[in-house]
């Protein structure tokens, strides 16, 4: 009895409750990016292949490890002296991320194409804000508490992102529902007005971050000058700059290879689709290039670049060797690529066959999110009976074939049972697939490492389902949606070959 009342009183410890409510704040903006702002353009009469395209605004997420060593080892001037490097980061964050929102909340995407780019201007930084506060929050729970209570925070953690996706997700929807917009009857008033109430729920994490004390050690193993820091942050500044004007300067030239290509191909999707791919690709190749260019010049600390970027990386390689290597990071890049490309449409398509918001917000947000917490603790007990392995394959599968469950919806139409059935399946597989997912993510990770190896695995985790789900309105556009998610269940089933063939490597 006194054993279950000290572990009930940890529940109560200020640490833990503090990353209930940081966990609130990074699980909330999340979903403005994604199925809230997906509805709000959807009822302006957007395309849906546009629609689909700000799902990109969230990469932020899949290129965070970019930036993670800027946050961890740059001081913010000022406000670190006053608040500690931890908070400091958050709460620069979290004002970048009220920014944004406030900067989606004054536009109307129905206004022209001038308006929906500044929405997506918005978006872009909302999810480049939302994804730094990740990183930082990430290093607040590490760094905050001993190794035995890690777990505790980890599920705190999770507990309040749910919760605070589900004030975006389903809050959202409420809102602009009782605000006056319908699919029939357009109001931009009415999600402006939800999302500026988004921008006052963020306060949560803002009063958070100014309560809760600094961590004891979070410093740096090394230390580094003023001019070192600078000059890595000229790096970052450049890279990002670099990235742009390739991806900017490459317009034309892609503009006319998918020309060609739509005639070679007869078909202007899949050319759009590889022009650009290449374009992406192109883009990070000269943001390697003026990489390598500043260390070869000595602007920054070859030291401070290689103990950052390259020996976390070698580090893994080493460990696994080249063939095993490639082929666990091809489970990490694939592993969700089913449930997120389906992801990115799926209110679209309950919209589209006649549910309202508000029914969207109650099964798909609400009932959908007791049903992931649900299958996460059922893929836990499950991997801790039969060993990760199993669930990893079992989620899997199953991640796959619920998606056909959305064919029958699609023939059904509006039956709130077949909504309930197909959330119920869809959800609880993907919590028992997450489940057994990151417990394989955390084995692969080197102690000395783990920060920068566990960001690069979650982004890469996100990045190539991502860039697929960017296409998944035009898509749907060309082939309708039955084709559509049986195309998401096919993409799924190669990665149980995958999962088989990593066996031997999974702790």
């Amino acid at each position: 009895m006194d054993s279950v009342l000290a572990s009930v009183r940890l529940f109560f410890h200020p640490r833990v409750a503090a990353m209930l409510f940081l966990g609130f704040s990074a699980g909330a903006p999340i979903l403005l990016i994604f199925s809230t702002l997906g509805l709000w353009l959807n009822e302006a009469g957007v395309a849906k292949s546009s629609i689909t395209f700000f799902s990109w605004a969230a990469l932020g997420y899949s290129f965070k490890f970019v930036w993670a060593p800027l946050v961890d080892r740059l001081p913010v001037p000022i406000l670190t002296r006053l608040l500690g490097r931890r908070r400091a980061w958050m709460l620069v964050s979290q004002l970048a991320i009220m920014g944004a929102i406030f900067l989606m909340s004054s536009v109307d995407p129905k206004a022209g194409v001038d308006s929906l780019t500044i929405m997506a201007y918005g978006a872009v930084l909302l999810g480049f804000s939302s994804a730094t506060q990740d990183i930082v929050i990430d290093a607040y729970r590490i760094e905050s508490a001993d190794k035995d209570m890690q777990s505790l925070l980890s599920a705190t953690y999770v507990a309040g992102y749910r919760i605070g996706m589900l004030v975006a997700g389903a809050g959202g929807l409420f809102l602009a529902s009782y605000f006056g917009s319908t699919k029939e009857l357009y109001s931009f008033s009415a999600w402006s007005n939800t999302y500026l109430v988004m921008i006052l729920v963020m306060m949560i994490g803002l009063t958070t971050t100014l309560i809760i004390k600094e961590p004891s050690h979070n410093q740096s193993e090394e230390s580094y000058s003023t001019q070192d820091y600078v000059r890595f942050f000229v790096l970052f500044l450049t890279v990002v700059a670099a990235f742009i004007a390739t991806f900017v300067l490459s317009a034309e030239l892609t503009k006319t290879l998918k020309s060609y290509l739509s005639e070679v191909f007869s078909n202007q999707h899949l050319s759009g689709f590889v022009v650009g791919t290449v374009r992406m690709v192109l883009a990070i190749v000269g943001a390697y290039m003026a990489t390598r260019l500043l260390i070869t010049l000595n602007v920054v600390n070859k030291s401070m670049v290689n103990g950052t970027y390259i020996e976390p990386v070698k580090d893994f390689f080493n460990r696994y060797g080249l063939s095993v290597a490639v082929l666990l990071l091809a489970v990490i890049g694939l592993y969700r690529i089913s449930d997120i490309v389906l992801g990115v449409v799926a209110n679209i398509f309950y919209q589209d066959i006649g549910f309202s918001k508000i029914e969207i917000a109650t099964v798909s947000k609400t009932f959908g999110l007791f049903m992931t917490i649900a299958g996460g603790f059922l893929g836990g007990v499950m991997a801790i009976k039969w060993g990760v392995f199993r669930v990893l394959f079992l989620g899997a599968l199953l991640s796959a074939l619920t998606n056909l469950l959305f064919i029958v919806l699609a023939n059904v139409g509006h039956n709130m049972n077949w909504l309930y059935a197909t959330i119920a399946m869809d959800n609880l597989s993907a919590g028992l697939a997450s489940a057994a997912f990151i417990a394989f993510l955390s084995s692969l990770t080197n102690i000395k490492f783990t920060a920068v190896q566990y960001a690069i695995f979650s982004s890469l985790m996100t990045l190539l389902p991502k860039i697929f789900g960017g296409y998944s309105g035009s898509v749907v556009e060309v082939f309708g949606y039955s084709q559509f998610f049986i195309i998401t269940t096919l993409i799924g089933l190669p990665i149980l070959y995958l999962v088989y063939k990593v066996k031997p490597y999974i702790n």
